[in-house]
């Protein structure tokens, strides 16, 4: 654990963007009281159950967002990547959490105070606009992604979520989506056993859609990948 640097913040333009709405009163009071931490591999950030006391800003790496379901097969909810916000919404909501986050990857996280943000909020406008617009997208997203998970059909299901990863983290030099999820992790995205991704992602090679090499998904045919997604 070790304390902010501005120079951290400059690491994206979101930050820059929330950085930017603060008085300089405001920015001294998150460098005071801010803090970054490494998470390794798999580790968890936070648990069901418990009270929210800081909001997180991924800076590097890659973290899921999952809850357990029945039989305690878990769900992954969504995928954060840098630089996003995340565990915050259970503290305005006065709520515990209702989800679990940890490290898909080693993680550098900022952790900032809620009751940091809190004060900030009373007096700043800007910054009640900034987070009112990002759980609105949030919201819009989850409400989008429940109906996808419920009515689409299992090569739906499984194209979206692999359009979503080539989406939030882009392809490398030869076309391969930068993370190597394990295949019960890519069932857990898409709402499905593991046995049924597996079987899917097979018809998707013999389509010439994807290509496999272990956790390596390379993209032969965007096109048709997002047009499997789209018609579910």
């Amino acid at each position: 654990m070790q304390g902010i640097d501005e120079s951290i913040l400059n690491f994206s333009t979101n930050l820059k963007e929330v950085w930017r709405l603060l008085t300089e009163q405001e920015r001294e009071l998150i460098r005071a009281n801010a803090f970054i931490q490494q998470y390794k591999k798999n580790q968890q950030m936070y648990a069901e159950g418990e009270e929210p006391v800081y909001m997180m800003c991924l800076l590097q790496g890659k973290v899921k967002i999952y809850k357990e379901g029945v039989g305690g097969r878990s769900q992954i909810i969504r995928m954060i990547r840098p630089i996003q916000y995340f565990a915050y919404r259970a503290y305005f909501a006065r709520e515990r959490y209702l989800t679990d986050a940890a490290a898909f990857e080693p993680s550098t996280v900022c952790l900032i105070p809620m009751k940091v943000i809190r004060e900030i909020m009373k007096h700043n406008y800007n910054v009640c606009k900034f987070f009112i617009h990002q759980l609105s997208i949030d919201l819009g997203i989850a409400d989008e992604r429940t109906v996808n998970l419920t009515q689409k059909h299992i090569r739906g299901r499984l194209a979206e979520s692999l359009v979503f990863l080539i989406d939030s983290y882009g392809l490398e030099d030869d076309a391969t989506i930068n993370i190597y999820l394990a295949r019960e992790d890519l069932a857990n995205l898409s709402n499905m056993t593991t046995s049924n991704a597996i079987r899917t992602l097979s018809t998707f090679v013999d389509e010439k859609v994807i290509a496999l090499d272990g956790r390596k998904i390379k993209i032969i045919d965007e096109e048709k990948l997002r047009k499997i997604s789209k018609l579910g």
